[in-house]
């Protein structure tokens, strides 16, 4: 049976059934019946589709519900809906209910689960709105949470979000209510996220917020290493947990946190300051313990020498142990006469025991710099009376750059050797290829600097210049034998078989030969000379204008030979018509 019909079966028991609708029906013209519908249809309110109304139950039958929702009319709910809650559905209780179509017949199909659904959903984006806290009902478990009934709406519970402590066992909360906040809504998807846990950390913080009031600086509290990490640790105070940085743990400097503390370890700190707003606490250990600097030797001035170990090195220099938790500055500019340094690993590495003089010392501060170089008297006092430009010295290869290498001549006295000295004739693009850390050199002086504390050292300057004697032997024009030493994009290098330190370059248009095919690495042959630059060291060869040069040479003496004969020629002719010519006169 229809729902039309069953309408019909409920108003039967209103209405006589002696009227007779179809003589009605046929006795009222069309013209009169539009007439009436337009007049009645003017006095029905508007009702409109997919809406939320208030109405009154009026009849239910095994089937339907029927609901009189205002408009003048009655609409229907199947009695499916109402399962759930079948109990409670009498004549006259009121619900809500949604208007889901109104058929060409006027009737109405109504929804109250879809009515329920959407007053829960607007209930839930408003508590989320104003981030407030409901009640839900744990339902069931899922993969990777709990499934949380909020306002008959099913959530998702993120295990990550059950407790502030991870969870293990959710069963355990399956079919009990908990305190829920609202932290996620997709409305495209439906799909609500809520915590539980967010509730926990908002408790916590406020208890935190409530201890910190209560700390200042200067208090001594018992606490618990709860967490270690590489710049300190985190301490449990009961409750709150404050930072203890790795500078605070200890006098003498340490590498990493547990060389003092240990996990668990249970310690007096002192509150070296509480930040309220942000509610953070530093705490220390070490100012439990008297400052060494108490303990240093009081005769220890300026210009005193002391000792120590290199506990720490930094861009500027290097800090140097005196006592356990008494260090000192070295700096870079103080450690050696020499101006070769660029780092202080070039000098020092931690654990490096050494003397050093005090420059200056505050005990007020805390503080002390020291010098090694002026352990020693300065050798650059003096230094042209004992090193003279032009004469020749030994010194040890210190240090490598990317322009040249440092010389160290004698302690405190080093020397630049640029590349470009290194060689009259080698191409050498960096000092390894040349000579080795510690190797001994002879060089010579080109030039000193005292103010600056800069020696010019050169080594080609020891021998004569070769580029004199190429000058002669290499003349424009003359052939030499060589061989493909290496092969570049624009040309080839060249070494001259007589000649092994010796190079020149070939352009690529000039390594031809007379069969067209063109010279490999490896290959010897003839090269003529076609430029010589003795300042910039370069020399310019040709192997196709050796057998170019001798084939126009040849071409040269056949055209000079051919114009002999044809000169030689012409002359005995000229000869011969002269004597017919004086012939002719003398019988005239």
């Amino acid at each position: 049976m229809s729902y039309q019909n069953e309408i019909i079966k409920t108003k039967s028991k209103k209405y006589s059934n002696n009227f007779d609708w179809k003589k009605y029906e046929i006795n009222e013209t069309k013209e009169n019946r539009e007439k009436l519908e337009k007049i009645y249809i003017s006095t029905l309110p508007k009702v409109n589709e997919l809406e939320i109304y208030e109405g009154t139950v009026t009849n239910i039958t095994e089937k339907i519900v029927l609901v009189d929702f205002g408009f003048k009319a009655e609409g229907i709910i199947p009695i499916s809906e109402f399962r759930e809650n079948i109990s409670i559905i009498k004549i006259g209780l009121k619900i809500e209910i949604m208007v889901m179509k109104i058929d060409y017949k006027g009737q109405c199909i109504l929804s109250y689960q879809k009515a329920k659904i959407l007053r829960n959903w607007q209930k839930l984006n408003k508590v989320y709105e104003k981030s407030e806290v409901v009640l839900g009902y744990v339902s069931a478990r899922t993969k990777g949470g709990l499934i949380v009934e909020v306002f008959d709406m099913e959530c998702f519970l993120p295990g990550s979000h059950i407790n502030v402590k991870p969870v293990r066992d959710y069963d355990n909360y399956v079919g009990k209510t908990m305190e829920v906040k609202v932290v996620k809504i997709n409305k495209k998807t439906k799909n609500v996220v809520v915590s539980h846990k967010i509730l926990i950390e908002r408790d916590i913080e406020e208890q935190r917020k409530n201890m910190i009031s209560k700390l200042d600086k200067g208090q001594v509290l018992e606490g618990k290493i709860k967490n270690i990490l590489p710049y300190g640790a985190f301490v449990d105070l009961g409750g709150v947990d404050a930072l203890l940085h790795i500078t605070d743990m200890s006098w003498p400097h340490i590498s990493h946190p547990t060389e003092v503390v240990q996990l668990e370890q249970e310690l007096n700190f002192v509150i070296l300051g509480v930040d309220k707003e942000k509610n953070r606490v530093q705490l220390g250990l070490k100012q439990l313990q008297p400052h060494p600097w108490e303990s240093l030797d009081t005769d220890l001035k300026v210009g005193s020498k002391i000792s120590g170990k290199v506990s720490v090195l930094a861009d500027y220099g290097a800090f140097i142990e005196i006592i356990p938790g008494v260090e000192a500055l070295l700096h870079i500019s103080e450690m050696s006469w020499s101006t070769d340094l660029s780092s202080p690993k070039d000098f020092v590495q931690i654990g490096d025991k050494l003397e050093a003089l005090i420059l200056t010392i505050d005990r007020k501060d805390r503080k002390m710099s020291l010098s090694v170089k002026r352990l020693t008297e300065d050798p650059w006092i003096g230094i042209q009376d004992k090193y003279k430009i032009g004469l020749k010295y030994k010194g040890l290869v210190k240090k490598f750059t990317n322009f040249g290498l440092f010389i160290e001549l004698e302690k405190g006295i080093s020397g630049l050797l640029y590349t470009k000295d290194f060689s009259w004739t080698k191409k050498i693009k960096h000092p390894s290829e040349f000579c080795s850390i510690n190797d001994e050199i002879q060089v010579i002086i080109i030039s000193i600097d005292p103010k600056n504390r800069k020696l010019n050292l050169g080594h080609k300057q020891l021998f004569d210049n070769p580029w004199d004697k190429y000058e002669k032997i290499y003349t424009i024009g003359s052939i030499h034998d060589g061989i493909i030493s290496n092969f570049f994009d624009k040309g080839a290098i060249v070494k001259f078989i007589n000649n092994d330190y010796l190079e020149a370059f070939v352009p690529m248009r000039f390594l031809e030969k007379k069969d067209k095919t063109v010279l490999k690495k490896g290959e010897k042959a003839d090269f003529k000379i076609i430029e010589f630059n003795k300042e910039n060291k370069k020399i310019l060869i040709s192997h196709t204008s050796v057998y170019r040069d001798k084939i126009h040479k040849k071409e040269l003496r056949m055209r000079n030979r051919k114009f002999e004969r044809s000169t030689l020629g012409d002359i005995e002719g000229l000869a011969k018509l002269k004597e017919k010519i004086e012939k002719e006169k003398e019988n005239n």
